[in-house]
């Protein structure tokens, strides 16, 4: 980038398509290219003279499209979300967030009923406060739940500031929901489940950089609900050593899973951009 502008050669090399061009180079040319006419004119020039096969087949496609545009009747207007509503929230991800508020108030009311034999000393918010926000985070780049996922996954920063902005979006919804009900319940500090909720996050984004981020997140869930909910339905108690991990004592653990999990996805940040 040079002054206000991209220069002529980095919008050659982008038309054409250079495969050595490098990922933050190409979204910081993406992000100037919306807000910059001049530099989207320049970049159409290039098209035309960088890459004459893609200009030849804009050139059948607008030919074959235009009657057909032309003839068609004009849809009434709808109203659009802002462009930075889109970079960090998806529609998909509404019902989730939905969800997760209202499991957050089913724990409350089950540790307001549940017989103390049950849980023993751990609230049924610790139990499931590691883990809420991994659905907010499993539909937050699901491709399957969102319908424009390919247009999205398909730009240069669709990688990990895309992927972190709609995360950062799930535990604003999801940290102070937990936070109310540590305070009306008195059973946990914010450390307790501060922790935790942010090691599985890390650890589903680490993990997505490998097999996905909805897949990694499905995993945790699932992983956490085989440990918690099935011994709890088969005796009755929540297993003593799960309740000696999500003890105030075991925070150092929680906190070294939070670092390897944010080292992780430091390390591999190019791999987001590859999903």
């Amino acid at each position: 980038m040079s002054g206000e502008h991209a220069s002529r050669q980095l919008i050659d090399d982008y038309a054409r398509g250079d495969a050595t061009m490098a990922v933050d180079t190409a979204w910081a040319l993406e992000a100037h290219l919306e807000s910059c006419a001049p530099c989207r004119s320049h970049l159409a020039a290039a098209v035309a003279t960088e890459a004459p096969d893609i200009a030849a087949l804009l050139g059948t496609v607008r030919a074959g499209l235009e009657p057909q545009l032309d003839a068609a009747v004009r849809a009434p207007s709808r109203r659009h979300l802002p462009r930075w509503v889109s970079a960090w929230l998806t529609p998909a991800m509404a019902p989730w967030l939905a969800v997760i508020v209202v499991v957050t108030l089913m724990a409350l009311l089950l540790n307001a009923v549940a017989s103390p034999t049950f849980f023993g000393d751990t609230s049924p918010l610790v139990l499931i406060a590691p883990v809420l926000p991994l659905c907010g985070v499993a539909a937050s780049w699901s491709s399957g739940l969102d319908p424009a996922h390919e247009l999205t996954a398909s730009a240069a920063r669709a990688g990990l500031p895309l992927l972190l902005r709609r995360t950062t979006a799930v535990l604003l919804v999801v940290l102070p929901g937990l936070w109310v009900g540590g305070w009306l319940t008195g059973t946990m500090t914010a450390a307790q489940w501060l922790l935790p909720s942010l090691a599985f996050t890390s650890t589903a984004l680490a993990l997505g950089s490998v097999v996905g981020v909805t897949r990694a997140a499905t995993g945790l869930l699932v992983a956490w609900g085989v440990v918690v909910v099935v011994p709890a339905s088969a005796t009755g108690r929540v297993p003593h050593v799960l309740q000696r991990v999500l003890q105030a004592d075991q925070l150092p653990l929680w906190g070294l899973l939070l670092a390897l999990g944010i080292g992780a996805v430091i390390a591999r940040r190019n791999a987001y951009s590859t999903l």
